[in-house]
C-alpha cells in the first residue's frame, strides 16, 4: 500500500453520513465517498481531501473536484428515477476556492429545467461556510441499473 492509500490526516466523519458502495472502476481510484440524507427529501455527498487529491499547492485537484461534481450534479437524476443509470452531456463548473489536504468537501445538487430526455442540474460544493464550487450539468437518462442478486 503506498502512501497515497492511505489517509495520514486524523478525521472523524461527521454524523449521519455513510459511505457510498462505490468500490469498482473509478470509485476505487477517487477514494471513499460519503452521502446523508436531508429532511427536505435532499441529499448532501462529500469527501476528505487526501494526499492523494491534493496538487502542488496541497490543495485538491481541480480534476477530483470536477468528479466529485459529476457524481453530486448528477445524483439529483437518482433522485428522480433510481432505476436507470444516468449520462452526462455537460457539466459547466466555476472554481471559486481552493479545498485544501484535510478539508471536508460537501456538495449538493438539484434539477432546474427539462427540455424532453435532457435535465439540467445545479450544484454547489463548499467546505463549511466557503464556497469552493458552483455550476450546472446536462444529464440524460440511459440503460435500467442492474438488481444485485441477494
Amino acid at each position: 500500500m503506498s502512501v497515497d492509500d492511505q489517509n495520514t490526516v486524523p478525521f472523524r466523519v461527521p454524523e449521519g453520513f455513510t459511505p457510498l458502495n462505490w468500490r469498482k472502476g473509478f470509485g476505487q481510484v477517487m477514494g471513499t465517498l460519503y452521502e446523508r440524507d436531508e429532511p427536505n427529501g435532499r441529499f448532501t455527498r462529500a469527501f476528505l481531501v487526501e494526499e492523494r487529491h491534493t496538487n502542488g499547492m496541497k490543495n485538491c485537484h481541480g480534476g477530483m473536484l470536477m468528479a466529485f461534481a459529476d457524481m453530486v450534479f448528477g445524483h439529483a437524476m437518482s433522485l428522480t428515477d433510481r432505476s436507470r443509470h444516468w449520462i452526462t452531456i455537460r457539466l459547466l463548473t466555476d472554481f471559486i476556492a481552493p479545498a485544501r489536504l484535510g478539508d471536508w468537501v460537501e456538495g449538493t445538487s438539484e434539477i432546474v429545467g427539462q427540455d424532453g430526455d435532457l435535465y439540467t442540474t445545479r450544484g454547489h460544493i463548499w467546505v463549511g461556510e466557503r464556497t469552493v464550487l458552483s455550476g450546472t450539468g446536462v444529464f440524460k437518462f440511459a440503460s435500467p441499473r442492474r438488481i444485485a442478486a441477494k
